[in-house]
């Protein structure tokens, strides 16, 4: 979002609003926010009335004899261990619950290229950059075909999308607010994640993870085309592939064998 262009009667609802979900799962990662907020607020209040509500049934006008007591009557210990435990399985046990929930059942069902309609990308993260490699006609990682692009990430609808990723200098985190979903890139390791994007259109992929000076200028451009837009697109780069890819590059050299 352009903070400078926007307008002077944009709403601070406007302003607090999420970014678009593009994704199948974001919801997923949303109710889990919404959930820690109304439960944050619902106990804020509870707070609130309590202390403000003992101020004044307990206050000076209405109390002339003042009543001392250290909390450690059996009636006492019971009240405080039912709030505790009651925090305790709404919000601690609940989250845990629900968040592990959501990664067994479904961010770490892993898709498989060899039975399922998958996108594979490669990605190398650097100070400032992020570079996409696309396997060529040959379907092979690493060879002269590959589409390599730098801050342009470019993803079909309707198709799981599995990310490679690791850092060529130090720890990035390879985020997409669209489909909320962020993984941090690592020099010597290869990490994973999938998503995928149904509605077409552009949007920002972000570095999450402080990276230096310049991290802040750390951006690159998701596109999500139509399928039939992402294959003409796809074959004319694969065309201009084999032009563009340097052997003596050691820029462009960066692939990997793929391992599933």
């Amino acid at each position: 979002m352009d903070f400078l262009n926007l307008s002077v009667s944009t709403s601070w609802w406007e302003l607090s609003k999420p970014p678009l979900d593009i994704s199948t799962n974001g919801h997923l990662i949303d109710s889990l926010f919404v959930y820690t907020s109304v439960l944050a607020v619902f106990y804020f209040i509870l707070v609130c009335i309590g202390l403000f509500g003992f101020s004044y049934l307990y206050s000076q006008k209405r109390n002339k004899t003042p009543y001392y007591t250290y909390g450690n009557k059996k009636k006492h210990l019971l009240v405080t261990a039912f709030i505790g435990a009651a925090v305790f399985l709404s919000v601690d046990l609940n989250i845990t619950r629900l968040s592990n929930n959501d990664l067994l059942d479904v961010f770490w069902k892993w898709p498989n290229p060899k039975t399922e309609k998958v996108l594979r990308v490669e990605v190398m993260a650097q100070q400032w950059m992020w570079s996409f490699r696309y396997a060529g006609p040959d379907d092979q990682f690493g060879t002269a075909d590959d589409i390599v692009t730098n801050n342009d990430l470019r993803v079909p609808t309707n198709t799981k999308i599995l990310f490679h990723l690791t850092s060529k200098d130090v720890i990035h985190s390879f985020f997409v607010p669209n489909v909320r979903l962020k993984v941090d890139t690592i020099p010597g390791r290869i990490t994973r994640v999938w998503w995928d994007a149904n509605i077409p259109g552009e949007y920002d992929i972000v570095c999450a993870e402080m990276c230096g000076t310049h991290h802040y200028l750390m951006k690159a451009k998701l596109t999500v085309y139509s399928e039939e837009d992402f294959n003409r697109w796809r074959s004319t780069s694969e065309k201009l592939a084999l032009n563009a890819n340097d052997p003596d590059d050691k820029n462009l050299a960066w692939g990997w064998k793929w391992e599933y």
